[in-house]
């Protein structure tokens, strides 16, 4: 479904005075609005093929309807999405629910919609009909040379579908490891698995990055392989100067300090990027932002210092993705407010008084550090957020316009009510 300029535009008229008078406000309230809205302009964030449509747990999926049947069509919600926002002009594909037939002309339907092709993702975490080989006993870790090869193949052959697509990165997600004490050699597992990201790390290209996930537990849950961003710290430091760690916000155990650890990535140059979501008790894969947004805005204010002091380039130099599933929302609806809720935190994090906050840490001025961080989440920077769509040709209430248009009525009567997309 294409999105025409026009009803953007009219949308947009329809709320631009109130819109006017908010950013009013807005920038008397925050110094330096011009240069934040730059930034917001320039970030973007990719869209995950998995998470178009409807998601669900172990006891249940409740498909919506209208769901993309084809990479094509997956491609052409997210353009949808990048023409309501202006911030999701990336698709992150999952090999092999995603195998272009014909990579030229993916290329160019994506480019239509003026989208570029992040992170190519493996799986080797599910059985495919046609493979040789189970991964019930692990991929990369498992005691059988045969079958870490079919997995290592895999790995290779999903970097090859990149090349063709003008990707630059492989994300590595394992879900490697034991359900019982016993089970597992630890030792062994680490170093089957490094030896086969090894072979994986030669077969990519001068220019590419290879990002390895971590995750607490799930499905295996006495050890994981990968656990947390220690393990995949040592594998990263092992395999060269191409690979890094990557954070998803929901592969942590509770209470785990996250900014800190993106902090202490950053200082050492592996954080390769992010997949965005928000949870409750554990890998809930919610909407980001929609359950804790403080520590979602304490994220990014590690990353914009951080990247700061290196120099980096906020929008280009980290991979920025939303991994998340959706079983009760409209998954299109779902991620534009993830988008938001990201830009809306980046944006808080841009709009701290850096050099009062240093000050407040260099005197121990505990009280003073807490009211800068809180006084920046707690400022209402949405005007800014709406401005910078506004600049960039996007629509300024992307959910309003996305439900006026009643796009999933659209799609279901193009599609069909019981369609199911691949991938989930």
């Amino acid at each position: 479904m294409l999105l025409e300029s026009y009803k953007i535009a009219s949308h947009n008229d329809s709320l631009l005075k109130g819109h006017e008078n908010k950013l009013a406000f807005t920038r008397s309230e925050i110094a330096g609005t011009e240069e934040i809205i730059q930034k917001l302009v320039d970030f973007q964030i990719a869209i995950p093929s998995w998470a178009l449509g409807t998601g669900g747990t172990r006891f249940g999926r409740f498909a919506g309807g209208g769901e993309p049947r084809s990479l094509e069509e997956k491609i052409e919600d997210v353009g949808l999405l990048h023409a309501l926002n202006k911030a999701s002009g990336a698709i992150s594909l999952h090999i092999p629910w995603d195998i272009p037939t014909d990579p030229k002309a993916i290329r160019t339907l994506a480019a239509q919609h003026g989208l570029k092709f992040d992170a190519v993702n493996s799986n080797t975490f599910q059985d495919q009909a046609d493979q040789e080989y189970t991964y019930k006993f692990g991929s990369l870790q498992n005691v059988n040379k045969a079958i870490r090869k079919q997995a290592i193949d895999h790995n290779i052959e999903v970097i090859k579908h990149g090349i063709e697509l003008g990707s630059d990165s492989l994300t590595v997600w394992l879900s490697d490891g034991s359900c019982f004490p016993g089970q597992l050699n630890f030792r062994k597992a680490y170093q089957n698995t490094l030896e086969s990201l090894q072979e994986i790390y030669a077969a990519l290209p001068d220019d590419w990055k290879i990002f390895v996930e971590y995750k607490a537990f799930e499905p295996n849950f006495y050890s994981m392989t990968v656990g947390d961003w220690g393990q995949s710290l040592s594998y990263a430091r092992k395999l060269g100067d191409k690979a890094y760690t990557l954070v998803d916000l929901g592969h942590h155990l509770p209470n785990a300090n996250i900014e800190q650890i993106v902090s202490l990535l950053l200082m050492e140059e592996k954080l390769g990027g992010f997949h965005f979501n928000d949870s409750k008790y554990g890998d809930d894969d919610l909407t980001a932002g929609s359950v804790k947004p403080y520590q979602l805005f304490l994220i990014f204010n590690e990353l914009v210092e951080g990247m700061d002091a290196r120099g980096m380039n906020h929008a280009k130099d980290l991979g920025w993705m939303i991994d998340a599933s959706h079983n009760v929302k409209d998954p299109l609806e779902d991620l534009l407010q993830s988008v938001e809720a990201i830009m809306i935190a980046y944006a808080q994090a841009l709009s701290v008084d850096r050099k009062a906050l240093e000050d407040a840490q260099e005197n121990n001025d505990v009280v003073r550090a807490q009211e800068i961080l809180q006084n920046a989440f707690r400022t209402d920077v949405r005007a800014i957020v709406a401005e910078a769509r506004l600049r960039a040709g996007a629509a300024l209430n992307p959910v309003a316009l996305y439900r006026e248009l009643k796009v999933r009525e659209n799609l279901i009567a193009e599609r069909g009510l019981k369609t199911v997309s691949t991938g989930l």
